[in-house]
């Protein structure tokens, strides 16, 4: 399919080629923790770094933790990079106006494939005077892995979902197992062997985002590397489509505050729980939940928390030292249920709130939840230049 021409140009053609590096993979992968680490490498060599962030809704946790660490960010809500092509060409625009970067890192939605015909493609060939284009990276839960490729007992999506899950892998050029410190070491190689034997056009890496393990070797072949043009995959948009939508998703804000300080992060992890049981109960199976506080009048630091699995615990990765009086809650939830099923969960457990914490006010500001629509990729190139 020709490219359409379009609505937005980028307007700094005097300027270097920067580097585009997309890290994509399925929801609770570990995107936004890997690119905090990519971002954080790159600022280290003295590289200035724009990132973008993706989301069906708005209000995101992503946006909302990137910036905390100073990074400059813009966000594209609304629907995929596929189909928000020109959105991120103005995303582009906007960090390259602002701060010129080196290198953008672009993190697209969870549940989004067929990015190198709809994303990398159109750039190379629109605006191929611009931008370097990294192989693109989909990074793995392992654990996710394992039961979804049958070599371990636990949930997992119905065959609609896994169809995005696996062309993902089917047209990453690297894969990137990541969380290895939670993956018995016995385990590794069946999975990479698994990895390989189903996608063996793919490089893969075995990496743990959290702890840096195994970090600087994918680093430096996103960062040096070029992708190379092929053919692109094939894709049944009316499949994908189905997958999308059996995923119910939900974006919402809270304001909390009390009279008294109090503990956010305790607050967060009672929620996240509450959360947990509310879904486990409706039989929905979790994708991924993520959190964050940002205290009123506070110094850019935040409380962040996630849960990719039912059976996983919440976890803390990002805590504030000091208790606090009020600030806003962000809440993205992400599972194969119906929306109002999601809704009513979060409503029910921020209901809650007060009887663990006496005190304690939240008041829900922003709530949306809906199954997101059928992919309607603004360019689709599906042969190299």
């Amino acid at each position: 399919m020709s490219p359409n021409v379009p609505s937005s140009e980028f307007r700094v053609p005097s300027l270097p080629k920067a580097r585009y590096l997309m890290i994509g993979g399925f929801l609770g992968a570990g995107k936004t923790t890997s690119v905090v680490r990519l971002a954080e490498r790159l600022t280290k060599q003295g590289l200035r770094v724009g990132l973008i962030t993706n989301d069906q809704g708005s209000e995101l946790v992503d946006t909302a933790m990137l910036r905390s660490r100073g990074f400059a960010t813009e966000e594209i809500p609304g629907g995929c990079f596929c189909c928000r092509f020109n959105s991120l060409v103005d995303a582009a625009n906007k960090l390259t106006a602002a701060t010129r970067p080196d290198v953008f890192i672009a993190e697209p939605v969870g549940s989004c494939t067929d990015l190198v015909a709809t994303v990398t493609y159109p750039l190379r060939r629109i605006y191929g005077d611009n931008f370097f284009i990294a192989p693109l990276s989909v990074l793995v839960d392992p654990i996710r892995a394992l039961r979804i490729f049958g070599l371990e007992e636990g949930g997992k999506f119905s065959e609609k979902v896994l169809y995005i899950y696996r062309k993902q892998l089917e047209e990453a050029d690297i894969i990137v197992i990541n969380k290895c410190d939670v993956l018995d070491a016995s385990k590794r190689p069946t999975l990479r062997g698994e990895l390989a034997a189903q996608f063996p056009r793919a490089e893969i890496f075995e990496v743990s985002a959290r702890s840096g393990a195994g970090l600087g070797s994918w680093f430096d072949r996103i960062t040096a590397a070029e992708q190379t043009a092929r053919a692109t995959m094939e894709v049944d948009y009316e499949l994908y489509a189905v997958g999308e939508a059996l995923l119910g998703w939900l974006n919402c804000t809270v304001r909390l505050e009390d009279r008294k300080a109090f503990d956010a992060n305790a607050v967060l992890e009672r929620l996240a729980g509450a959360i947990q049981e509310r879904l486990r109960s409706a039989d929905a199976e979790v994708a991924h939940l993520k959190m964050t506080f940002s205290p009123e009048g506070g110094l850019g630091d935040i409380a962040v928390i996630n849960l990719v699995r039912n059976d996983y615990v919440p976890e803390v990765s990002q805590a504030l030292e000091h208790p606090v009086e009020s600030g806003q809650l962000i809440i993205n939830l992400r599972a194969q249920s119906a929306p109002e099923i999601l809704r009513d969960a979060v409503q029910s457990a921020v209901g809650g709130l007060a009887g663990c914490f006496p005190g304690l006010k939240a008041k829900l500001e922003h709530l949306e939840h809906f199954r997101p629509g059928k992919p309607q990729p603004t360019h689709r190139i599906t042969a190299p230049m």
